[in-house]
């Protein structure tokens, strides 16, 4: 019978720490700290702080953009789940050099600090851009929702498009009545009231042709989904800036090519 030695991982030891061997180079957190310390323009910062004189020392900004930083390449997006971390994770406690702010000090540094903030990712661009790692060839956009040329007037399930034509045959058929009815209309007015009737005799048909040379669309739990009759397609799409018809997609962009990988 095999005989292995026990898996302590879940066993807590006290163990002297070096916080500057465990940033390692060729890591993400040795060039983090890398770029922060040596390479960004933090000047920007000490407008803020006039403590030399009067007031408990503050947090280095070096400091709190590395930690920042680094929570948010783990997902951590929250001021407290960063101060949790640099309390019990070796990693932010090395990068911090084991200062361990309170989580309100840490919103506080993004809230006051976001016009300090901004122009740092431009200096980091930068930075990689002097290290080649930006080719300046080729950019994506992956999991974009892009607009389509199709209207969303023209959107529904085939029940509903049944029902529009149904509408616009009511109002062309009530145009013809009201000449009937109204003998005395002026010449201007019947050629106006021709034409709507004209629009809406076109967009009925538009319709029924669509209704009868196209399957009606149906979703993952077998009920009708909305098809379009401009572009069959697309589909309807919320977005940050409202609801648009267009599809989900990937755009690519160097400099011989344009690539528009499109899915519903």
């Amino acid at each position: 019978m095999a005989n292995y030695k026990p898996d302590l991982s879940c066993q807590n030891k006290f163990i002297p720490i070096n916080f500057a061997e465990q940033i390692l180079p060729g890591t993400f957190e040795y060039a983090l700290c890398y770029i922060v310390e040596n390479k960004l323009d933090l000047s920007g910062f000490d407008a803020w702080y006039h403590n030399d004189k009067t007031g408990a020392a503050a947090y280095p900004p070096s400091v709190m953009l590395k930690i920042i930083l680094l929570g948010y390449a783990h997902g951590l997006v929250s001021s407290r789940r960063i101060a949790k971390a640099c309390e019990t994770n070796i990693l932010f406690m090395s990068v911090s050099g084991d200062i361990q702010p309170h989580y309100t000090s840490i919103a506080g540094f993004v809230a006051k600090m976001h016009e300090q903030i901004e122009p740092l990712f431009t200096q980091v661009l930068m930075i990689c851009d002097e290290e080649g790692l930006i080719g300046r060839n080729m950019f994506a956009i992956d999991g974009c929702k892009l607009k389509s040329n199709a209207s969303k007037e023209w959107s529904g399930t085939f029940d509903e498009l049944g029902r529009k034509k149904a509408k616009l045959e009511r109002a062309s058929k009530r145009i013809i009545e009201r000449h009937q009815s109204q003998d005395s209309l002026s010449e201007e007015l019947i050629t106006q009231d021709l034409k709507q009737k004209e629009k809406l005799d076109k967009s009925a048909d538009k319709i029924t042709e669509f209704l009868a040379t196209h399957e009606e669309k149906t979703g993952s739990k077998g009920k009708p989904i909305k098809s379009n009759i401009t572009d069959p397609d697309s589909a309807k799409m919320t977005t940050s800036k409202g609801t648009i018809q267009g599809y989900n997609g990937i755009a690519i962009n160097d400099d011989k090519h344009q690539i528009l990988a499109l899915g519903k």
